[in-house]
């Protein structure tokens, strides 16, 4: 691909450009996209109320009920717990179908003690909630953190202009690097990028994203 040839290209500008982030250009993200809020339109369904337990550990009526859908999937009845109880062998299982998978075996390990610190063999539904709201919160954050980085990085590209990369802006950067970049090869790279929509309509902040992530410059 195109991009990827142009690989030092691209990172060149990035690491050491004259407006350079100054950061790690290879620091690793592997968080999904950030959940998209509740309609609010005055047409869109009537919400359901976040619950007590929702409130206290702020997350939405929609996640609650996310998570509530993932304990059940591998719980088990059990006298006295309205939810009924979660095997801990089935805790990793539960948070990967709801899309919050511990990112690490000690971060595994570190949920199964606070989920059953007596060694009873299963977790109950209130602690359970907890750790998913906090995983919720986490992966949030890394979506706004990594927006906020292809953002920044998009206007290195742009110049702090608003829009799309265009031709001339690639022609800049290649001027200010010094790169003896080929005309058609600039063309090239705004074609691979938007799926071959054109050269006038540039490259877009989610098409530079995909982007950067094939080159290698971040993940």
């Amino acid at each position: 691909m195109v991009w990827v040839c142009r690989e030092k290209f691209i990172k060149t500008h990035w690491e050491k450009g004259p407006y350079s982030l100054n950061r790690d250009a290879r620091r690793c993200w592997c968080t999904p996209p950030k959940r998209k809020a509740p309609a609010t339109s005055a047409t869109a369904a009537p919400k359901t109320r976040q619950s007590k337990l929702a409130k206290e550990h702020n997350v939405t009526a929609q996640e609650e009920g996310e998570i509530r859908e993932a304990f059940s999937l591998f719980a088990e009845p059990m006298d006295g717990e309205k939810h009924g109880v979660l095997p801990i062998d089935d805790v990793k299982s539960a948070l990967i179908a709801l899309g919050v998978p511990p990112s690490s075996h000690a971060e595994l390990k570190e949920f199964l003690s606070i989920l059953d610190p007596e060694n009873d063999g299963y977790a109950t539904f209130e602690p359970f909630f907890a750790i998913c709201a906090l995983k919720f919160h986490t992966r949030e954050h890394d979506s706004d953190a990594h927006r906020a980085e292809v953002e920044e990085a998009f206007r290195l590209f742009t110049n702090g202009q608003d829009g799309p990369i265009t031709l001339a802006h690639l022609r800049r950067v290649a001027a200010v690097l010094k790169e003896d970049v080929d005309e058609e090869l600039l063309k090239d790279m705004i074609l691979e990028a938007n799926g071959g929509v054109g050269v006038a309509r540039g490259v877009g902040v989610e098409e530079f994203d995909g982007v950067m992530k094939s080159a290698g410059v971040w993940r």
